[in-house]
């Protein structure tokens, strides 16, 4: 089965990184994989949460699909997030707190938004990769400047996502193979060859777990694809 503009079915879509997006905000990072795009920030917030308590700092991460990014629009969020969101902002800030060393920056809270401009499948993945390089950026001018004072990263993390479409696995799914997916996951993961989470379920009927493990290693593959897409970024 061939794929859009002839992509090979363990190849992911084409990376696209742009620094300083947003003026006034230098840790700002437009991210793209292929037609989806998403605008990333990484800022310092005032305080950590007050449960926190003293020796640690904290990350927190928010997620919107704005309403042209998606075909038919998507209803702008007015108060409360709905379920999908709150999971994936969720996800994205547990997978960016294991890439830290939460200790080695007390007092010090980090906020990261991710809203979607263009959606074709791959959101949270694309958002977590462009969130990773906004959160380097930040701390790399946090300890220039000093105001942290050990360097708190300890692993370089990103996100790729992959599925079983009809009879062939499919590495970096976009929106249409995506929907035609009998099992569709999404790997966070380290250059080093680590895994941070796995989500995943299958839509129509049990797999053998052989299945399950080509999946992770597809997509274990594809990260390293994403890192070399990255060089120089």
């Amino acid at each position: 089965m061939s794929r859009f503009e002839g992509r090979a079915h363990d190849a992911i879509r084409p990376v696209e990184v742009v620094r300083g997006f947003v003026d006034g905000r230098p840790n700002s990072v437009l991210y793209s994989s292929g037609q989806t795009r998403v605008i990333c920030v990484a800022t310092f917030a005032d305080d950590t949460p007050s449960w926190l308590g003293d020796g640690r700092g904290w990350l927190t991460a928010e997620y919107s699909l704005l309403p042209y990014s998606t075909m038919p629009r998507n209803n702008r969020a007015r108060g409360k997030a709905d379920g999908r969101t709150t999971e994936i902002q969720r996800l994205i800030g547990r997978s960016l707190r294991a890439s830290l060393d939460l200790s080695a920056m007390p007092g010090r809270a980090i906020q990261v938004d991710c809203d979607v401009l263009l959606a074709d499948g791959g959101t949270r993945t694309a958002s977590i990769c462009g969130a990773s390089l906004a959160l380097d950026g930040l701390i790399t001018d946090a300890l220039k400047a000093g105001f942290i004072k050990k360097d708190p990263r300890i692993a370089r993390l990103l996100a790729i996502s992959c599925g079983l479409v009809g009879d062939e696995l499919y590495l970096d799914l976009d929106y249409e193979e995506d929907s035609r997916a009998a099992i569709d996951i999404n790997v966070v993961g380290t250059t080093d060859d680590t895994i941070v989470e796995i989500q995943g379920t299958s839509e129509s009927h049990p797999l053998p777990r052989k299945r399950w493990t080509e999946l992770v290693d597809l997509a274990m593959n594809g990260i390293q694809q994403v890192a070399g897409g990255l060089e120089g970024a």
